[in-house]
């Protein structure tokens, strides 16, 4: 279990590095999940340990959302002042991401599609 936090951490840490030494704009931690990505599918599996240990870690995620808790109970009277602002980034922001689903999904099924004919012409399955 050492070993895959270890790998974990550093695909995180690296992903740090690279966006601070890029100046890319985006966060560290999806830099270090792309290059684990990258790393897996150069291996082609996924190791049983850090399979393992992905999934405990997924298991107690809500743990995780202690510190969120806590920081929202102590912000609550920031939070009554400000609910409307609040409300109005939450619908939309989930709006906003419910259309770009779509859409995105509506050119992944023409693309599939697409390239599914072709296969078809081909003689391919």
């Amino acid at each position: 279990m050492i070993e895959a936090l270890a790998l974990l951490l550093g695909c995180q840490l690296a992903g740090e590095v690279l966006v601070r030494m890029l100046a890319l704009p985006l966060p560290g931690p999806v830099v270090g999940l792309v290059l684990l990505l990258a790393g897996l599918m150069l291996r082609r599996r996924v190791p049983a340990e850090l399979d393992r240990t992905a999934t405990t870690l997924l298991q107690n995620l809500s743990l995780l959302f202690v510190p969120a808790g806590v920081g929202i109970m102590q912000h609550v009277g920031r939070l009554q002042a400000e609910w409307p602002a609040l409300l109005a980034a939450l619908l939309v922001s989930t709006a906003a991401t419910v259309v770009v689903t779509a859409v995105v999904f509506r050119l992944a099924a023409r693309l599939m599609a697409r390239f599914g004919a072709a296969d078809d012409e081909a003689g391919h399955d």
